[in-house]
């Protein structure tokens, strides 16, 4: 098997290796104009789109590191045309960026030829500091995420994790990132966010200030009209849209599956089929896939060279009951918040199963439950017999919670 795997990745980065001359251009000309979801431009083999206003042209698929813990990986998706990297301060525990930087800026030296995000989260207990200490956060922890990708500048810089647009409007946070910018440290400013992300977004398109907005998007989606339409907008507007959470690894692919069903979701077909319904809205310049191993980037990698769909995902994403499952996935709506009697965070509480359940990434699950009061988090729940949280969607939230109990004790 391991042969296998080795020949399967030759082939593939021999394909892929030498297609993407001229695929990103930093610091070029570009329109105040460019948006995303412009025509597609191609450069050899991969689809590329600009990243509203910053004028970045990126292919379609780029990579979300997060979970990634082999630097190889990090270097062969350079070398398979990937140009855009996404990390952040508390990945990892700071790890993911210093092997982003020890790879990238080290090792390739291909600093200019990359374009690099990273992310800042001032946890919500923190937002009510004083402004001077909310700033003071931020000088430390820009300087600090610089340091360890070993650059002078990040390309985007996000304020992570936002899930109410007060956050956005924030005088603290606002003179925080123009200040970063103005001193160049960063070239761009957006946000992520995950949760209530249709008004969030509505409220930076508003405020005009936020480059990049690297946002949920996927197929559990498809019939959330309002949503895509916002998105739509905003690309409109100039802002530049990157896709997240793009494939939604949670266990309903795996649960009740009929035999006849069981190859859509054993084999890559779940995988491709997924990412291409994001990267198809026009309005997304690029997903940010989080693969963590090289048959991953093998399935995913070959999107950004063709969006159409082969018969097999045709069938997969018009299945009745692949709908029917999709529909039960958590959009972190938060409309089950006020079926809790103990007001007990519920949205953000399958967001850390996802991370440990499915993802595997403890650190990741751990950090979001710390980011929660001790009232609002998974401890609140032990005096409940029978939980009484309701999701309109058909979300087991008793299940999540009890599986993310065991996963974390």
């Amino acid at each position: 098997m391991a042969e296998k795997r080795t020949i399967n990745r030759r082939k593939f980065l021999g394909t892929a290796a030498g297609t993407v001359a001229g695929v990103l251009t930093l610091g070029s000309s570009v329109p105040a104009s460019a948006r995303a979801g412009k025509k597609e431009e191609k450069a050899g083999a991969l689809i590329t789109r600009t990243l509203g206003r910053t004028g970045y042209k990126l292919p379609i698929v780029s990579m979300g590191v997060m979970n990634a813990d082999n630097p190889e990986l990090v270097r062969r998706a350079y070398e398979a045309g990937i140009r855009h990297f996404d990390t952040a301060y508390g990945y990892q525990r700071g790890r993911n960026e210093e092997m982003v930087g020890r790879v990238l800026v080290e090792e390739l030296k291909v600093r200019d030829k990359v374009v690099i995000a990273t992310k800042i989260n001032i946890r919500p207990p923190q937002r009510s500091l004083p402004a001077e200490e909310i700033k003071e956060m931020h000088r430390k922890m820009i300087d600090e995420s610089l340091r360890r990708l070993q650059t002078d500048y990040v390309d985007i810089l996000y304020s992570h994790d936002v899930s109410d647009p007060a956050w956005l409007k924030n005088p603290a946070l606002i003179d925080s990132l123009l200040e970063i910018k103005e001193k160049k440290k960063t070239r761009f400013i957006g946000f992520s966010t995950h949760q209530n992300m249709n008004e969030v977004i509505n409220t930076a398109m508003e405020m005009k200030i936020y480059d990049v907005i690297l946002t949920t998007l996927n197929y559990s989606l498809f019939d959330y009209t309002e949503y895509l339409e916002t998105l739509k907008a905003a690309a409109a507007q100039g802002i530049g849209l990157v896709a997240m959470k793009t494939q939604c690894q949670q266990a309903w692919y795996r649960e009740a599956v009929p035999a006849e069903m069981r190859r859509f979701y054993e084999g890559p077909v779940i995988h491709s089929a997924l990412l291409k319904w994001v990267v198809r809205h026009e309005f997304i310049a690029t997903a940010v896939p989080g693969f963590t191993t090289f048959e991953q980037l093998h399935t995913d990698l070959p999107v950004a060279s063709s969006l159409e769909y082969t018969e097999e995902e045709k069938k997969f994403l018009e299945d009745r009951l692949v709908k029917t499952q999709m529909a039960a996935v958590c959009r972190a709506c938060g409309q089950c918040q006020p079926t809790c009697p103990k007001g007990v965070d519920i949205p953000n509480l399958p967001r850390a199963h996802m991370y440990a359940g499915s993802y595997g990434n403890l650190y990741q699950a751990r950090e979001t439950l710390d980011s929660l009061e001790a009232a609002r988090s998974v401890q609140a729940c032990s005096d409940c017999a029978v939980c009484a949280a309701r999701c309109v969607r058909g979300v087991n939230i008793a299940r999540r919670l009890d599986e993310l109990k065991t996963l974390l004790a």
